[in-house]
């Protein structure tokens, strides 16, 4: 059985439990210890479990937790050769820490658990996606953070059974309103983040390459609602014919207090 869980998934913080039968890792520690623990055993986990952290960039939200984490569980982290020199400098790292680079040709194993690396487009040297083949053969991938969707990431994701995929922004509700041009700007860049419509582009051809678990993730406080991150997703299903519920489950992933996948 493979389960996948966005422990916290949003503007706020980020990490997302895989488990599978022999074990479990992360994505990301953007939460305190403390909180990461309680939604671990919300999620059937405990921290006990996780013998590795896969780091997507270095961005505060994404990695809040994970110097106390790994100063309490011992696992070890892997990321790119860039997010790793970045956590280094950071000092992110407790001393002793068990590291290991990723390169996007030659996948790693960790409880059991093959994972791959795919590059995305963001603003940040090294940052990744990652793809999970789990013990009982299904896939996994977890795909945020990235201003626009690549050939190199569709080919990477494909074939999943479940993907965690960015629904950042809707684009009205960013133009209208709080934040400075700049921010806006970066946003909508090919650095920034996946717009609701630009993720719901992409359903289709997941769905017509095996995918039937969608949860779509990362939601701006500010510029998005649940509510409209899953409309445009319902609606380019629609459109090719497809229906939430009948031919695959679509779901929202709130900032915290998720419900695992089974899958």
């Amino acid at each position: 059985m493979s389960r996948i869980c966005p422990l916290f998934s949003g503007s706020t913080g980020n990490s997302t439990y895989i488990a599978g039968a022999h074990g479990a890792v992360l994505v990301d520690a953007g939460a305190p210890l403390r909180s990461l623990s309680a939604a671990l055993e919300a999620a059937g986990g405990e921290l006990s479990q996780i013998s590795a952290v896969f780091i997507t960039h270095e961005h505060f939200d994404h990695i809040k937790g994970l110097k106390p984490l790994l100063n309490k569980t011992g696992a070890a982290v892997i990321a790119s050769e860039e997010t790793l020199a970045a956590l280094i400098a950071a000092d992110k790292l407790p001393a002793g820490t068990e590291t290991e680079v990723i390169y996007s040709d030659t996948p790693l194993e960790y409880a059991g658990i093959t994972v791959s690396r795919f590059a995305t487009s963001h603003d940040c040297k090294g940052s990744s996606g990652y793809t999970f083949l789990m013990p009982d053969n299904r896939k996994i991938s977890v795909c945020t953070d990235l201003g626009v969707m690549t050939e190199p990431v569709r080919n990477a994701i494909n074939g999943s059974d479940a993907v965690l995929i960015e629904s950042n922004h809707d684009t009205e509700m960013l133009n209208k309103g709080p934040y400075p041009p700049e921010l806006k700007i970066r946003i909508m860049s090919d650095l920034g983040h996946l717009s609701n419509n630009a993720c719901a582009a992409e359903l289709g051809g997941l769905l017509n390459s095996g995918t039937t678990r969608f949860i779509l993730g990362h939601l701006s406080q500010k510029n998005n609602t649940p509510l409209l991150a899953l409309s445009c997703a319902e609606a380019s299903l629609t459109d090719i014919g497809a229906k939430n519920g009948r031919d695959c489950v679509l779901t929202v992933a709130a900032p915290k207090e998720n419900r695992v996948t089974v899958i």
